[in-house]
C-alpha cells in the first residue's frame, strides 16, 4: 500500500511542529511539504499533498481551508475558533469539491473525546452542570473550542431527556462571574502559565457529585487522534466534526 502523503499547515508552531515529529514516525504516512503563515500553498499541490493538517491561527484559517478544498486536498482541522458560521462556510467549499474529506476537531485527544462522550451519557441523570476549562495563556480563544462542544452535546443530551432547567438563584453577580453559557450551560476558563490543555465537567444532585476530568499534559498526546484522522478523512467526504466518530461513537 503506497503511504498517504500529508503536508502541515503551521508547521513551526507548537502543535505544527509536534504534528511533523509524528508524522515522521508513523508507518503509512509521509510528510512531503511543510509551511507556516506566508508560504505558497502552491507547495502542496506540486508535491503532490492528498491530506494537509491545520494547525494555524483563526485569521487565516478559512482562506487557507478554500484554496486546499478547491485543489481536492483532504484536510485535517485543529485550527481553534469554528462557529456555526464558519462551519457552514465549510460545508459550502466542501459541496463544490464532491469527494473532498474535512475532519474539524476541537480536540484530538482521546482521552478528551472520551471525556465528552461520559459527560453525555451523564447529562440526563443529574440536576446540574458546569464546565471549567483550563489552558495555557497563549491560546487566543476562550471559551477553548473543547469546552464549547462539550457544552453543546451535554445541552443536547439534556434536551433530548427533557430535563428540567438547572436550578441557578443568583440574582446579582459581576460581569463573567457566571462564566460563559453555551447552549444554556455556564463554561469557565482558566488561563494559567504552566497549564496545557485542562478541562473538568462537574454534575451535581441530590446529596451527590460526579466530576469528569481529563488533563493533557504534553502536546505528544494528541498527536494519535491526529493520525488517526489522518488516516480516515479520505473515507469521509463532506465535514465530520471531531473524531468520535473515528473511534466508533
Amino acid at each position: 500500500m503506497t503511504d498517504i502523503k500529508v503536508g502541515v499547515v503551521g508547521a513551526k508552531g507548537r502543535m505544527g511542529s509536534e504534528v511533523c515529529r509524528a508524522l515522521e514516525a508513523a508507518d503509512g504516512l509521509t510528510l512531503v511539504a511543510s509551511m507556516d503563515e506566508g508560504d505558497p500553498l502552491a507547495t502542496f499541490i506540486e508535491s503532490g499533498v492528498e491530506v494537509a493538517v491545520d494547525f494555524t491561527h483563526p485569521a487565516i484559517v478559512m482562506e487557507t481551508l478554500e484554496h486546499l478544498v478547491a485543489a481536492g486536498i483532504h484536510v485535517v482541522v485543529g485550527t481553534t475558533g469554528f462557529d456555526d458560521a464558519r462551519l457552514a462556510k465549510l460545508e459550502e467549499l466542501l459541496a463544490r469539491s464532491p469527494g473532498v474529506g474535512a475532519i474539524v476537531a476541537p480536540n484530538f485527544g482521546i482521552g478528551a473525546v472520551l471525556l465528552m462522550r461520559f459527560a453525555e451519557v451523564a447529562a440526563p441523570y443529574f440536576e446540574s452542570v458546569e464546565i471549567i476549562e483550563l489552558h495555557h495563556p497563549d491560546k487566543v480563544d476562550a471559551p477553548s473550542g473543547t469546552a464549547r462542544q462539550t457544552a453543546r452535546v451535554v445541552a443536547a443530551a439534556r434536551t433530548a431527556a427533557a430535563s428540567a432547567e438547572m436550578p441557578d438563584a443568583t440574582t446579582q453577580a459581576l460581569d463573567g462571574a457566571r462564566g460563559s453559557l453555551v447552549d444554556g450551560i455556564p463554561v469557565h476558563a482558566v488561563r494559567l502559565r504552566g497549564l496545557v490543555a485542562h478541562e473538568e465537567v462537574l454534575f451535581g444532585g441530590e446529596g451527590e457529585i460526579l466530576t469528569l476530568r481529563h488533563d493533557s499534559l504534553d502536546r505528544s498526546s494528541f498527536m494519535p487522534g491526529v493520525l488517526l484522522a489522518v488516516r480516515g478523512v479520505a473515507d469521509r467526504p463532506g465535514l465530520t466534526l471531531g473524531i468520535g466518530a473515528l473511534l466508533g461513537f
